[in-house]
């Protein structure tokens, strides 16, 4: 097997889940379990792996079918709003069926109560049933289905189940979950997807026409505030996928129109763009314009970041830094205004301070002092989802399953009350974080859609082209064009390319801008061995930290979806575990030497990912993205601040499901029944600032919840 081989293996998306056997030891004895990804297998070596996981793990089944539902996600194209809506769908499916054995707990999409001698083997079955029927139905014409298909007949035999009952009535477990499934499936034809037509846009067309990015520059841009197509000879995507027609369209700009989770009219607004009328949720406002008095420093500043952080990309710059959670992390979420303090500009990272000690352990941290190129490189494929992803929503769902599998995790709700069993705590858990990643991939995308905003990799070249814009005095001086930085962004002058200086290689392209910054895939032949570095180099010619079978990503920029979902995803984890902090005070991630990147060689030495908190990684990922030259910092805030409201939201609006509020609004105390009792529960929550007080579901807790409440009240239980 290849070097090549074995690092795409390597970077295959925590396949079958995250491994809990590799085990290190904190002071005084804590253990914590290190993530792993796992090299690809032969659907019976998957099988086994899935038996000994199920054998020391006591995995239920819920989480064997997520976990081949991941697997799936990673063979088929990188489409993270669709792929956040089967997360969701599938983990509804899974509520429903659960549920439908349980009499307070409301169901999402399907409605029906049963009874069972055996309930655990029931829910069992009809989870099953559903699932099988689910998938084979999302992924049909996937390039997944050849090898997972074998996989849910595989596992569907080792559970005991017949795949080839279709049977739908009767009020035994599998018909259940045949019902559960049909009724999913029926509903994704009608939920605004547009599902029924494999997802194509209905109205949105870019007004710009294609960067050429193995060309230079960017001549033919007519908008530098909106969005950009990509023509390259072939475009391959984040989950390998080769797309004949060279570059796919705008992934899902009409999403907003999709049916969600938890959002409702208190988060939407409708603006009109071009004739049609956009369904905006949460709108951030706009991003900073180009060529505006508001707007156009901000533009350059943000983009100039992301010039001055590719230039970190070089493991060799003897450039080291301490990315232990005792010097990074801690760090507050800034508001827009504190931009400019939030992001070290010429160093990288953010205003992160890192913590004293482990709150587990009470000791310090052990520093982790690792060159900045490498770390750097590491977040840009770890955070994309590199080749054979599960996606960004998918990504989360990988880690909430490493968090339940650690063996310091206790599956209380929200840290409090009894244990509950493995499976009532994935199907639970699983609703929650699909819901949050569909509601938050419906939402920023809405932005996407609407905003219709740029990426770097475009405005940097179109900036450039036109030359300067800092000294009216010197060469290449155009308002438009972008500000010098000393030894980062330069215009090429004769003094500067003559014999022995810093442009000598970049002579007969005088008057043009000159960049210190990645050098980009063409100078990588065999990513085994190859490493681009970081150098000078012409503007024009800027790529992002990518392949060159791939460039960005396939929508607008603003607002970050990896920023939204991974805040989001940060928040429910906090509810979820009622604590902010990994397992054991620390999360991790090993990167190894010369094996886990996948674009060039690398990393130069074995590296940790470690984070203390969700939030932590959460803001790990948002770095990324610009290290990775994918999004500017305009892009990232505004999407934090959507996820750290839409994850709550979506939690809060999951426990009115599992307590029978959804049909009950009143009845705080779980019984079927309004009284006393729930006055004194729903005050409680009140007093505490608990949103499930948020009878109006406006994000705020005022007088109006009050009345909303007393009004349900006099409406009862149906």
């Amino acid at each position: 097997m290849s070097l090549l081989t074995n690092k795409l293996s390597i970077c295959a998306g925590m396949a079958l889940g995250v491994s809990a056997t590799a085990t290190t030891a904190l002071a005084n004895d804590v253990p914590t379990t290190v993530m792993q990804k796992q090299v690809s297998a032969s659907t019976a070596e998957k099988r086994e792996i899935i038996r000994n996981n199920q054998g020391t793990l006591n995995h239920s089944v819920a989480r064997q079918w997520n976990e081949v539902l991941l697997d799936s996600i990673r063979k088929d194209f990188a489409r993270p709003t669709i792929h956040a809506r089967n997360l969701y769908h599938t983990s509804a499916g899974m509520w429903d069926a659960w549920a439908a054995y349980d009499a307070q707990a409301d169901q999402i999409l399907h409605n029906e109560k049963l009874s069972a001698k055996n309930v655990e083997a029931a829910r069992e079955e009809a989870i099953s049933y559903a699932m099988y029927r689910l998938l084979r139905h999302r992924f049909l014409t996937s390039p997944a289905a050849i090898h997972m298909f074998p996989e849910y007949d595989l596992l569907m035999a080792e559970l005991g189940y017949d795949i080839s009952y279709f049977g739908t009535v009767g009020n035994d477990p599998a018909s259940l979950g045949n019902r559960i499934a049909a009724t999913i499936i029926a509903f994704g034809m009608t939920d605004g997807a547009n599902e029924q037509g494999a997802y194509e846009n209905l109205v949105y067309a870019p007004i710009n026409p294609p960067l050429l990015p193995d060309f230079p520059g960017n001549p033919d841009i007519l908008d530098l505030n909106r969005w950009q197509p990509l023509a390259l000879e072939y475009f391959v995507d984040q989950s390998g996928n080769p797309i004949p027609t060279g570059y796919p369209g705008f992934l899902s700009p009409e999403w907003g129109d999709v049916v969600s989770f938890s959002l409702n009219d208190n988060d939407l607004t409708m603006i009109n763009r071009d004739g049609y009328d956009w369904s905006v949720w949460h709108d951030p406002g706009a991003p900073p314009y180009y060529g505006t008095p508001e707007g156009d420093a901000r533009f350059k500043w943000g983009n100039e970041m992301v010039i001055t952080w590719s230039a970190h990309l070089d493991s060799s710059d003897g450039v080291m830094i301490d990315i232990s959670p005792g010097a990074i992390g801690n760090s507050p979420l800034a508001q827009m205004n504190e931009e400019s303090q939030y992001y070290n500009h010429l160093e990288g990272g953010d205003w992160g301070t890192g913590y004293d000690v482990n709150p587990v352990t009470g000791l310090p941290y052990d520093p982790q002092i690792v060159p900045r190129g490498d770390y750097g490189r590491i977040l840009a494929e770890f955070w994309a989802d590199g080749p054979d992803s599960e996606t960004p929503p998918g990504h989360w769902f990988t880690l909430l399953n490493y968090v339940s599998d650690h063996p310091l995790n206790e599956k209380r709700f929200m840290g409090d009350g009894p244990l509950v069993d493995d499976l009532e705590w994935d199907v639970k858990s699983y609703l929650i974080m699909g819901a949050g990643m569909h509601d938050i991939a419906i939402a920023s995308w809405s932005v996407k859609g609407y905003y219709d905003y740029i990426r770097p990799v475009s405005a940097i070249r179109a900036m450039c082209d036109l030359g300067q814009c800092s000294n009216p005095e010197m060469p290449s001086f155009n308002p438009g064009g972008i500000n010098l930085y000393p030894d980062i962004i330069e215009v090429v002058t004769v003094a500067t390319t003559a014999p022995g200086q810093k442009h000598e290689h970049l002579l007969g392209n005088e008057g043009k801008i000159a960049i210190k910054a990645w050098l980009g895939p063409t100078q990588i032949v065999n990513p085994d061995s190859d490493i681009a570095g970081v150098g000078w180099m012409l503007a024009e010619n800027w790529w992002p930290y990518q392949r060159p079978s791939f460039v960005t990503p396939p929508f607008a920029g603003y607002v970050s979806g990896h920023s939204t979902y991974s805040r989001g995803a940060a928040e429910i984890m906090t509810m979820l575990t009622g604590t902010e902090y990994f397992p054991g005070g620390m999360g991790e991630f090993n990167a190894p030497m010369n094996e886990f990147l996948v674009f060039e060689d690398g990393p130069s030495m074995d590296i940790v990912l470690q984070w203390a908190t969700y939030q932590d990684a959460s803001d790990q990922c948002s770095l990324s993205r610009i290290w990775g030259g994918i999004h500017p910092p305009a892009d990232d805030l505004p999407g934090r601040h959507m996820g750290q409201v839409i994850g709550p939201e979506a939690f809060t609006e999951a426990r009115r499901y599992f307590n029978g509020m959804k049909s009950c609004p009143a009845d705080f105390q779980g019984d079927g029944r309004v009284n006393f009792f729930d006055i004194s529960k729903f005050l409680t929550y009140y007093m505490n600032n608990d949103q499930l007080a948020d009878m109006t579901q406006d994000n705020a807790l005022d007088i109006d919840d009050v009345f909303a409440f007393i009004d349900a009240m006099n409406a009862g239980c149906p």
